[in-house]
């Protein structure tokens, strides 16, 4: 049971029989009196008149999987089993982030008819929503209370990263072309396998002439070479306390999610195999043995429910897991946020393991402001002398990860994605993986 707005306003339409009566001479206790027992017969009425709730069966339909910030479209299907028009309204109990509207939807169910009641939906939290129940309301006749039921109606969507790197994908690709010797643009492949023949065009680098083959041509060939193919790319992606630091509109752990998808399309695309591991203490997520066009789906499958963990991550465990991906050298990139001396000790001590079998690239988003505007007051000069010692602590960071043969790469979270994925390039290029 419930009532509505309209019976504290019939309560306070009592003032005007009270001095109209009252003025009569008749008591102005009795008439409160008798006033708020016919405004509680009109309540019971409405309650007893209204449509049973419990007689509505509800059931969902809603899309398994979304995008991060896109509207996703669900439907509740309500059907009426009683014998009575059931007039009302229901809401849906998504999570705040799931972004469903604040508004509680009217419906008007005739006895053994069904609806379907458009719920809009827009998830702002990555992960899996759920919704296990709808309240269903009855108004009464008089719309003074009415009756109320929870209806199970259990519905989940999986929300996938946005991957809103994959504007910078093109560009990447257009440049893995050049190194694959397949575009007319006059760039060298700089790899060690033999791809084809072409004629030599004016730019060209002469020492690929193929002297034989322009013999026996009637024009001058060049020799075209791509890049080393079936190389294992081993991302990385650290879940620990580090991760969980705001960066702008989400967390460190979202930019290297953006960074690991960027680098994935891209290594997948070059012929190269790519592995996931998302971990702190434990293994949270792990994608191997996927190619071709599987692959993204899969990464953001098994990113998607991942969420930083408030503990300090085991970098011993991390060897182990990149180990057990794969025996032959390679590249791995570990993304993760070590930017300060005394806590990423336990990190320095077990990169030397890493590097010394394999090319390593450690990504680590900031959160420093490239442009900061002049400080106005004493806060924001605190502000700025703590950015400062931050990017002086990462600088510390990074010079030790470079001692250990590791590459470092630190940027903002918008920037970190494409950083990686030219570090990938420029590693390619020069035949290093």
């Amino acid at each position: 049971m419930y009532v509505t707005g309209r019976l504290p306003l019939a309560l306070g339409l009592g003032v005007i029989p009270v001095l109209a009566l009252s003025a009569t001479g008749l008591s102005a206790w009795a008439v409160v009196g008798v006033w708020v027992l016919l405004c509680a017969l009109a309540t019971g009425f409405d309650v007893l008149r209204a449509a049973d709730p419990r007689r509505v069966s509800a059931e969902r339909r809603i899309p398994a999987r979304a995008l991060r910030g896109q509207p996703v479209e669900s439907t509740l299907l309500l059907r009426n089993t009683g014998i009575h028009r059931l007039r009302g309204s229901i809401r849906d109990a998504w999570q705040p982030t799931a972004g469903a509207p604040a508004e509680r939807p009217r419906i008007d169910l005739p006895p053994g008819e069904r609806r379907a009641v458009p719920i809009g939906l827009h998830p702002r939290r990555r992960g899996e929503l759920r919704s296990a129940f709808v309240v269903v309301r009855s108004d009464g006749p008089l719309g003074l209370a009415g009756r109320q039921a929870r209806l199970d109606a259990p519905g989940a969507v999986r929300v996938l990263p946005p991957f809103t790197a994959r504007r910078h994908l093109p560009s990447r690709l257009a440049r893995l072309r050049e190194l694959d010797g397949n575009t007319s643009v006059q760039v060298r492949g700089q790899g060690t396998e033999f791809d084809s023949l072409r004629e030599y065009v004016r730019g060209d680098d002469v020492r690929s002439i193929d002297w034989r083959a322009t013999a026996r041509s009637t024009t001058t060939m060049l020799r075209t070479w791509r890049p080393e193919r079936d190389r294992h790319v081993v991302i990385v992606i650290d879940t620990g306390r580090t991760a969980a630091t705001r960066v702008g509109d989400g967390v460190r752990m979202d930019a290297a999610m953006e960074a690991a998808l960027l680098l994935a399309a891209l290594a997948a695309r070059a012929g190269d195999h790519v592995h996931l591991v998302m971990v702190d203490r434990v293994l949270r997520a792990r994608v191997t043995r996927v190619d071709g066009t599987a692959l993204l789906p899969a990464l953001v499958d098994a990113m998607a429910p991942v969420e930083p963990q408030l503990i300090d991550t085991d970098w011993d465990a991390v060897t182990a897991q990149v180990r057990a991906l794969t025996t032959r050298p390679s590249l791995v990139v570990l993304l993760t946020a070590q930017d300060a001396p005394e806590a990423a000790r336990g990190f320095l001590g077990s990169l030397p393991a890493l590097t010394a079998r394999s090319r390593v690239v450690v990504g680590s988003v900031t959160t420093a402001e490239t442009h900061r505007p002049a400080p106005r007051d004493a806060a924001e000069v605190y502000e700025l002398a703590a950015a400062e010692r931050a990017e002086g602590e990462a600088a510390v960071v990074a010079a030790a990860v470079a001692r250990a043969g590791a590459d470092a790469v630190i940027a903002g979270p918008e920037d970190l994605p494409p950083r990686i994925a030219d570090r990938y390039l420029a590693l390619k290029a020069a035949g290093q993986l």
